[in-house]
Order: C-alpha cells, then sequence, then structure tokens
C-alpha cells in the first residue's frame, strides 16, 4: 500500500506542480507586460522596472489560489489517462487496488491540497495582496478606491452616520473624507469633509484641515446653517482601520475572518451584507473544489484506450476547469442579484461537479 501510495502521489503532485506553474508563468507574463505600460523614469520616486516586477511577484499566490482546483484536475487527469494508457493502472488493479481504495488514496491526496487551497487564499494572497497595494500607493502617493470611494454606515447614540473615504495614504491615513450625520426621522443635521484623517487610539478620527456644516432646527423660524473652517476636529467613532481597510479591499481578496467580522459590522448597522456573505461563503467552500476535482479525475484511469492520445483527455479537463471557474463567477453574481441564499450560492458549483464526479465514478468504475 506504501508502494502505491508513493507512486500516485509522486505522479499526481509532479504533474499538478508542472501544470500549475505553466499557468502561473503565463498569468506573470501577461501581467508584468501589463505593468510595463507605467513604468516611468528612472528616479527613485519613479516606477521602475524592479518595481514592476514586485508587484506582479505579490499577484502570483491570488492567481495560484484561483488555480489550484483547475490544476489539480488536470493534473490528475493526465496523470490517470497516461497510466490507462500504459496499461500501468491496470497492473495496479490486478495488484489489489480496487475503486474504493483508489478513490480513498486520491481524497486523501485531495484533503491536502484543499488545506493548501485555504492557506494561500485566507493568508498568503491577503498578505501580498496588501503589500501590492501599498507598493502602487508609494509611488502614486494613495490607494485610490474606485470612483466613488469606500462607503460605510454607523448608528450611534442619537443619530445615524454614513462615512465616505475616497482614497487610502501609504502612511495608513485617509483622504478627501466626507461625514454626513443623519438624525433617527433621517434628516441631514451635519456634514464634514476633511482633506484627510488619521486614526486615533481612543475611538475617535482625527480630521485635518476640516470644513464642517451644520443645519440646526430646520422647519422652524430657529432655522438656520452654521459653517466653519477647522485646523482639526476630533470625531468619535467606533469605524476602526480595519473596517476602511476592508470596505477598500475587493471581497474576493479578504480573508475569511475579515469577511465574517465586517459582515457583522454591516448587520450591526443595517447595511446590506449579501455580496460580502456570498464571497464569505465562497471562500469555505472553494479549497473543497480541489477534493471535488480529484474525484472527478478518477475515472479517466478506467477508460480502456490505446491509440488515443492523451491531449484530448488533459484537453476535456481544461475545459472541465474553466467551466467550473466561469460557473463559479457566473453563480456568483446571479445569486447576488436574485438574493439567493448565500451558502447555496457559493455552493452550487461544487454541489454540481460532485454530482457529475459520483456519477463517473458509479458508471465507469463500478458498473463497468
Amino acid at each position: 500500500m506504501k508502494t502505491l501510495r508513493r507512486l500516485i502521489y509522486g505522479e499526481v503532485i509532479g504533474s499538478i506542480v508542472f501544470v500549475t506553474l505553466g499557468f502561473l508563468s503565463l498569468f506573470f507574463f501577461f501581467d508584468f507586460v501589463d505593468e510595463l505600460s507605467q513604468v516611468r523614469g528612472k528616479a527613485s520616486s519613479d516606477y521602475q522596472l524592479v518595481d514592476a516586477l514586485v508587484y506582479v511577484v505579490l499577484q502570483v499566490p491570488n492567481h495560484l489560489y484561483q488555480l489550484l482546483p483547475i490544476t489539480a484536475l488536470i493534473g490528475t487527469i493526465f496523470v490517470m489517462a497516461r497510466l490507462a494508457q500504459s496499461s500501468e493502472f491496470t497492473i495496479l488493479r490486478t495488484s489489489g487496488l480496487g475503486p474504493w481504495r483508489a478513490l480513498r488514496l486520491l481524497s486523501m491526496l485531495g484533503l491536502g491540497l484543499v488545506l493548501l487551497t485555504f492557506v494561500v487564499g485566507d493568508y498568503l494572497a491577503p498578505l501580498a495582496d496588501r503589500n501590492a497595494q501599498l507598493l502602487k500607493a508609494r509611488f502614486k502617493g494613495q490607494i485610490s478606491i474606485g470612483k466613488t470611494g469606500a462607503w460605510l454606515k454607523e448608528r450611534q447614540t442619537y443619530s445615524q452616520v454614513a462615512v465616505n473615504v475616497r482614497a487610502l495614504a501609504p502612511d495608513a491615513s485617509m483622504r478627501d473624507v466626507h461625514i454626513f450625520e443623519f438624525d433617527n426621522s433621517g434628516q441631514l443635521i451635519s456634514m464634514t469633509v476633511a482633506e484627510r484623517a488619521r486614526f486615533g487610539s481612543d475611538e475617535a478620527w482625527q480630521l485635518q484641515q476640516v470644513e464642517r456644516t451644520e443645519f440646526a432646527a430646520r422647519g422652524t423660524d430657529a432655522a438656520h446653517v452654521d459653517r466653519q473652517k477647522l485646523d482639526s476636529f476630533r470625531w468619535p467613532t467606533s469605524i476602526s482601520a480595519e473596517m476602511v481597510s476592508v470596505a477598500a479591499l475587493k471581497p474576493e481578496r479578504m480573508s475569511t475572518v475579515a469577511l465574517f467580522q465586517y459582515i457583522r459590522h454591516l448587520d450591526a448597522n443595517a447595511q446590506s451584507a449579501q455580496r460580502y456573505e456570498i464571497e464569505f461563503w465562497r471562500k469555505v467552500f472553494y479549497p473543497l473544489s480541489c477534493l471535488v476535482m480529484m474525484v472527478l479525475a478518477l475515472p479517466f484511469a478506467y477508460l480502456h484506450f490505446r491509440s488515443a492520445g492523451i491531449a484530448t483527455y488533459v484537453f476535456g479537463g481544461v475545459m472541465a476547469g474553466i467551466s467550473f471557474f466561469l460557473l463559479n463567477n457566473v453563480f456568483g453574481y446571479v445569486g447576488n442579484l436574485n438574493h439567493w441564499q448565500p451558502w447555496l450560492t457559493a455552493a452550487l458549483p461544487g454541489i454540481i461537479y460532485s454530482v457529475l464526479s459520483l456519477s463517473a465514478f458509479g458508471w465507469l468504475v463500478l458498473r463497468r
């Protein structure tokens, strides 16, 4: 059994590593060519070729996280088809490698890939992406958060607050901050605009270069508007640096813990968390796709062919992997638009491919 495990694991792991390196090299080339258009000058303050190279390297963990289920499928299909073509798998079967034992062997290897995918997606990829954004910010002066910036909402004792942050600076400060405060009836009672803001240690933001407008007693004879410009202003809030960073990041680049904490913040402030809930469950279920793909590849070892090339089966594996990736993304968007249950939206692609893999295993392996 140890000899069988060593043989199959060695072949499958070597094939998966080879396919993964091939795909990563391709993505690395495309990313590097895209970054070359932003290289400027030779001064230390300019974005140079070395900086572009470092930025592209920091994108590799995210590509690895997305590719692992696909490369696991392609690599395992290649090994299973090659063993079947050379009749080596037939010899292994006559030596006592039954269908359930083969399934158990690949499942154990798949669980190892599940753990690797989780570690890469939950720890390595978010850390690398954060450093990549900071690298870009060093040369651009700030991290832009789209056209509308990051929006956050907070319920305070006697009011509700909406906060808009347009950009983050490399020194962890915020740029172009807008704070809108509403009373419990929904009336705007104050608006604060600051050029920059820093996170304080006492649950407060220190705003700088502030223009504050207060709307007092609207709808009465005493209604008036007060405007004042201040060099600094202390604004008490429970919105932390982590919440702003999470709002600035794409949900797919966040860790599972960060997503869970941000979802709790949105729920506490009566905000829609559908998009982040779907991404949270995708983070939970996506690593399990490696196990599903390993099971899906096993029936290829039971195909009987002599003259047909392995390339046909590898191409089929590539198409199956791409279809899974597309289906996973499509279900995320459709589920968000139609307000499906987040866990079901994230799990459906894996469930569909699990049914396909087990059906193929039952038909090709157990019945034939």
